[in-house]
């Protein structure tokens, strides 16, 4: 009788929650389970609130043996050295070894990489950049993440931390980011900058977002990026520009990194990453202006096949050789 097909388990860890799943060599997610995440509270107990997440996905196992667990985390971190450095969203762990205190605990090899570069490899190796060599990778969503895959391989730099994308400035006069830069595509695209820029406008021009007020029950300070997206497919004239300019904006950000990488696909995740999708056809169309390669319209852009559980694909996928 042959013996049941080795699994990985996959940890997303976030500010206010911890998923984690047991994920097949095809890519297929086979458990979840979701906690909450003491992320601004001592490191021993966020610590423990990602064994008892692993636990909780690995009880679904039934017999089949669990080769290693990948570990997914906001940077900055080092992955080589398995090691949270200082994220904003965890304030738990300074300079904290992670891969190796979950490997001790759990007896299993452990691998640890930051959220979007984890995605990366996720859609790189079974999502929506499966066949291709070269993928570029952007989360949009409350921030802007990216990663590069290479060959099955994310490029990590020289210190781990290359590609931060989301801080690539499109405009040194533009808004100042929560990095400290002005401009980054991050504090121009991501889904609280996009809700701020519909705020604004709606509450210069009311009568041009009937339906997006409407949609935030009469408030603009209730406007977020779902709302945006929900009155700009409703008809809502002020949304549809709003999302105009955010395409825009994506078109300069993309456009300077196919002059620089020249990827062979590039992949959208994130909530804000799934909305932006439907403005592909325009952020292709505007690309042509702001890059020199003449072949950039060959280079397909395509939503991510992983969701809400790109964290827990991605983690998996970094066990994976």
């Amino acid at each position: 009788m042959a013996k049941p097909e080795p699994v990985y388990l996959g940890v997303d860890i976030g500010g206010t929650k911890v998923a984690a799943g047991l994920v097949n060599a095809q890519g297929k997610i086979l458990s979840r389970a979701r906690l909450p995440m003491p992320g601004r509270g001592d490191a021993s107990a966020a610590l423990a609130a990602v064994s008892a997440a692993i636990r909780a996905a690995a009880a679904a196992a039934r017999g089949r043996a669990i080769a290693a667990i990948g570990l997914s985390s906001p940077g900055p971190l080092d992955p080589r050295r398995g090691v949270v450095l200082n994220p904003p969203n965890l304030p738990c762990w300074r300079d904290y070894p992670l891969a190796e205190r979950i490997r001790q605990a759990h007896r299993l090899p452990t691998r640890l990489d930051n959220d979007a570069n984890a995605a990366a490899l996720a859609e790189a190796r079974w999502g929506a950049g499966r066949g291709y060599h070269s993928v570029f990778y952007a989360t949009l969503g409350t921030g802007i993440g990216a990663g590069w895959v290479l060959g099955g391989q994310v490029h990590h730099g020289r210190t781990g931390a290359a590609v931060e994308g989301g801080h690539v400035s499109i405009n040194f006069r533009g808004p100042r980011c929560a990095c400290g830069k002005r401009g980054c595509i991050e504090a121009v695209a991501a889904g609280p900058a996009v809700a701020k820029r519909a705020r604004l406008a709606a509450r210069r021009q009311p009568r041009a977002a009937r339906r997006l007020l409407a949609l935030a029950d009469g408030d603009a300070r209730r406007i977020t990026g779902e709302v945006v997206g929900q009155a700009w497919r409703e008809g809502d004239a002020l949304a549809a520009a709003v999302l105009q300019q955010t395409a825009e904006s994506l078109a300069i950000w993309l456009g300077s990194i196919i002059d620089l990488l020249e990827p062979e696909v590039i992949v959208f995740g994130g909530g804000m990453g799934a909305l932006m999708a439907e403005w592909f056809p325009t952020i292709g169309e505007r690309l042509r202006a702001w890059t020199i390669n003449p072949r950039a319209g060959e280079i397909p852009l395509r939503p991510a096949r992983y969701g809400a559980d790109a964290g827990i694909a991605g983690a998996a996928a970094l066990c994976l050789p």
